[in-house]
């Protein structure tokens, strides 16, 4: 066994491992961070095909996410070059039509143009405006106890159960939670509508990466040694862990790995089940909208939504070109769905042919994100004893705003045993 040399060891340079690390450090405390690939970012990754930034899954941010700006202080989302995108979304209904809502309470001189729009009638909207003045009027630590039931059963008992969630809520939030049956927890889909009510969608020009490396670049140099894979965890007063490069121990131990190897490292943690997701990365010559707005198909279709990436952030473009982003729920395999279906999917929901459009990558992400069920509780422990914590999206929501939760909690946890909080 050698001696770390240092106060804490975090195994994983995901959103959660970054943040602990971060938290511990300005505390004064000594960390190293383990991680296993050859790169930051965990899930959060982008990968450049041929001078495009291509993001793995549909990742954005939050601009109301409080976790994220904590993180970022001082400066907050300008440290990442933010581009924002407009906060709403068109939606292509079945007769052809394209619909567009935009957020009231972000751009108030839409709120009449959005609500004379007839993709579901008066009744509807106002069952919609009820629900969300409820989402909004209830403080977050409360409605986080909202943990009995689905999104499916809570829309249904507000009166959404039809043309409101079919047409828009289920498309907009398949995405969001990589699921379309909706049977993620009510607190969670509350929380999220809440976030997107009050926020814009934003991502970092240079690619969602940026986030992870952001994080990074406040820990002294040589902190995070990459390619290093983490075997066996024991915990004890001084906890070890062995590595490709042998047997190393700290005062504390932090695994902040994905949720699958987390639950390998440390049997008391549950593996939860894990939802897929891809996106479509193509290169049209022209746009089909000059407008950065997330649109959806209305009709139930296998593509939950698509945008023009470079629309808000033109630094996704190699070349000036633009570049559209589209997700399905799952993978082309469980779906039967290849790429020229999608792009058949896609002509119909931008209205425009979509033949001459470059395919230039498919980013499969078959663990994108934990299933947040109903009956499962908005955090949970991230201290197991013996000096071991753990961390990451599945200790808290699953979102970039519970992974950055869940590591500072963990670095909290870590400096009350340590004695240094």
């Amino acid at each position: 066994m050698t001696p770390s040399g240092v106060d804490v060891l975090v195994v994983g340079a995901g959103l959660a491992g970054l943040r602990a690390a971060t938290v511990l450090h300005r505390r004064g405390l000594t960390v190293r961070v383990l991680e296993a690939a050859d790169r930051l970012g965990g899930r959060m990754a982008t990968d450049v095909v041929d001078g495009f930034r291509c993001d793995r899954g549909f990742q954005v941010l939050n601009s109301s996410y409080p976790a994220l700006h904590a993180a970022l202080a001082p400066h907050g989302l300008d440290t990442l070059g933010a581009r924002a995108f407009e906060p709403g979304a068109a939606v292509r209904a079945g007769d052809g039509e394209l619909h567009r809502f935009v957020n009231p309470l972000r751009r108030p001189a839409s709120a009449p143009a959005t609500a004379l729009d007839d993709l579901f009638g008066p009744i509807d909207k106002a069952k919609l405006v009820a629900w969300t003045a409820k989402v909004l009027a209830s403080p977050p630590s409360r409605t986080a106890t909202l943990v009995g039931s689905s999104a499916a059963q809570d829309l249904d008992a507000a009166g959404l159960g039809g043309a409101v969630t079919d047409r828009f809520l289920r498309p907009f939030l398949s995405g969001v939670l990589a699921e379309t049956a909706l049977e993620t927890s009510t607190a969670f889909v509350r929380l999220v509508w809440r976030s997107f009510a009050l926020g814009t969608i934003v991502v970092p020009d240079d690619g969602m990466e940026a986030l992870p490396r952001r994080l990074a670049a406040a820990l002294p140099e040589g902190t995070v040694t990459l390619g290093t894979r983490v075997h066996a965890v024991r915990g004890g007063p001084a906890p070890e862990l062995d590595t490709d490069g042998g047997t190393l121990s700290a005062r504390a131990v932090v695994v902040a790995a994905d949720p699958r190897t987390a639950a390998a490292l440390l049997p008391g943690v549950a593996e939860p089940r894990m939802n897929a997701l891809t996106t479509f990365f193509h290169v049209p010559p022209q746009a089909p909208t000059a407008a950065a707005l997330l649109h959806l198909d209305g009709t139930g279709g296998p593509v939950v939504n698509t945008m023009v990436l470079t629309a808000a952030a033109p630094g996704y473009s190699a070349d000036g070109r633009p570049l559209v982003a589209s997700s399905i729920v799952g993978t082309p395999g469980s779906t039967g769905l290849d790429e020229p279906a999608v792009r058949r999917e896609l002509a119909r929901i931008w209205g425009v042919g979509t033949d001459d459009w470059l395919h230039l990558h498919t980013a499969q992400v078959d663990e994108a994100l934990p299933l947040f069920e109903a009956g499962r509780p908005v955090r949970r422990d991230v201290d197991l004893g013996e000096n071991l914590f753990v961390a990451g999206d599945h200790r808290d929501t699953p979102s970039t705003q519970g992974a950055l939760v869940s590591g500072r909690r963990a670095a909290q946890a870590v400096l009350a045993r340590l004695g240094a909080a």
